[in-house]
C-alpha cells in the first residue's frame, strides 16, 4: 500500500474517533462549534463535526449536596454556628445555563445561604431557634429556588443539621435545665410530704372521733348500768344515801382494782378511812341539790 493511501487511512479514521463519542448516565456533555455554544449531548452514542465542534465540559446531572456552616446572632444575642445542608441539582434542560451564566455556582448558593440564614435567625430567640429550624431551612429553600431556577439549578432540600451555640451558653442552659428538675423534684416531694400530712391528720381526727364514740358509749352504758343498779337498790329498801354510800364503795374499789393492774403505775397510796368515803358522799350530794336548786331559780 502506497504511504498516501495510509496517510489519507489514518486521517479518516482520526476525523472518525473525533467525531464520535459517548456521554454517561446522569452526565451532560455542552458543545460549542466554533467558539460558540452549539448544542447539548446526553447519555448515549453522539457524534459531532471533527476540528468544528469540540466537547466544553461534561456535567453532573445527580443530586449533589453543599454544606455550609454560618455564624450568626440570634434575637436574645448569643452566637451560634448554624450549619446548613444543600441538596441541588442541574436542571436537564437547563445545562447551558448552570454552566455559561454562572462562573462559580457554589459560591452563589454560598452566598444566598449566609444572606437568608442571617436574616432569619436574628428574628428568633435561642430556643425558637431550635424549634423553628425547619421554618429557617424552609426559607433558605424558598430563597434559593427564586434565584437559582434561572441559573439552570433546582434546590431538591434544604435541612438545618447542626444549632451549635456557644460553649459557655450551653453550659448555663444545662444549669437552667438541671435547676429546673431539682425545683420540680423538690416540688413533688413536697407536694408528697403535704399529702402524708393531710392524711396523717385524717387519720388522727378519725380516730379521736371514734374514741370520742367509744367513751360516751361507754359512758352511756355505765350511766344505764348505774341506774339499773340504783332501781334494784332501791326496790330492796334501802334510802337515797345509802345507795349513794354503796356506788360510791364501789367505783372507789373498782378504781383501785384498775390501777393495781397498771403495772407501769407510781401511784402512791396515802393512809385513809370510810369516813372520807363518807365525806365523799356527803359532797357529791351537796353539790347535786345546789345544781337543781340553781336550775329551779333560773326556770
Amino acid at each position: 500500500m502506497e504511504p498516501f493511501a495510509i496517510f489519507i487511512l489514518i486521517v479518516i479514521g482520526f476525523l472518525l474517533f473525533d467525531s464520535v463519542y459517548i456521554v454517561k448516565s446522569q452526565t451532560a456533555a455542552l458543545i460549542e462549534r466554533l467558539g460558540r455554544y452549539h448544542a447539548t449531548a446526553h447519555e448515549g452514542l453522539n457524534f459531532k463535526l471533527p476540528f468544528i465542534d469540540r466537547i466544553v465540559v461534561r456535567r453532573n446531572l445527580k443530586i449533589m449536596q453543599q454544606d455550609i456552616e454560618v455564624e450568626t446572632k440570634t434575637k436574645d444575642n448569643v452566637f451560634v454556628r448554624t450549619k446548613v445542608s444543600v441538596q441541588y441539582q442541574i436542571i436537564r434542560d437547563k445545562v447551558h445555563d448552570s454552566y455559561y451564566r454562572l462562573s462559580d455556582p457554589i459560591a452563589q448558593i454560598e452566598s444566598y445561604i449566609f444572606d437568608v440564614v442571617r436574616s432569619e435567625i436574628p428574628k428568633l430567640t435561642l430556643d425558637e431557634v431550635f424549634v423553628n429550624k425547619d421554618t429557617v431551612a424552609l426559607a433558605v429553600k424558598e430563597s434559593l429556588e427564586e434565584s437559582m431556577d434561572d441559573f439552570g439549578f433546582t434546590i431538591i432540600k434544604t435541612l438545618i443539621t447542626d444549632i451549635d451555640p456557644d460553649e459557655k451558653v450551653k453550659a448555663s442552659m444545662n444549669e437552667i435545665n438541671a435547676a429546673e428538675r431539682l425545683r420540680d423534684a423538690a416540688m413533688s416531694k413536697a407536694e408528697a410530704e403535704k399529702i402524708g400530712i393531710v392524711m396523717q391528720a385524717e387519720a388522727h381526727a378519725e380516730s379521736k372521733r371514734l374514741q370520742g364514740m367509744g367513751m360516751a358509749n361507754q359512758r352511756r352504758e355505765i350511766a344505764a348500768g348505774l341506774k339499773a343498779s340504783i332501781e334494784d337498790l332501791k326496790q330492796s329498801g334501802i334510802n337515797n344515801e345509802e345507795v349513794l354510800t354503796i356506788l360510791l364503795i364501789t367505783q372507789h374499789y373498782d378504781a383501785l382494782e384498775a390501777m393495781s393492774k397498771n403495772a407501769h403505775s407510781n401511784t402512791i397510796m396515802v393512809p385513809y378511812s370510810s369516813s372520807a368515803v363518807t365525806g365523799m358522799r356527803d359532797q357529791i350530794q351537796e353539790a347535786i341539790l345546789t345544781t337543781v336548786q340553781a336550775a329551779k331559780q333560773q326556770s
